[in-house]
């Protein structure tokens, strides 16, 4: 079973974001999370767009890594 790796440019295209690396760094800079908030229960996010990262993670999917990146970006 081939599995892929997705960049996180792709992932804010799939969550329906710009995707430039200028409107990235913007998104996190403007989007920081607490410590003890989880990714997925942002206020930012639509229903939608928290779905798919609750899948992402909860079923391991090929976006779990990258998603586990932004994780990182928002909370550093």
């Amino acid at each position: 079973m081939e599995s892929s790796f997705h960049s996180l440019e792709n992932l804010f295209l799939q969550l329906g974001l710009d995707n430039s690396n200028a409107s990235i760094d913007a998104f996190v800079q403007k989007n920081k999370l607490a410590q003890d908030e989880k990714l997925q229960d942002a206020a930012f996010w639509t229903s939608a767009q928290s779905a798919f990262i609750q899948e992402c993670l909860s079923e391991d999917s090929d976006w779990a890594e990258v998603v586990d990146q932004l994780n990182l970006m928002l909370h550093d």
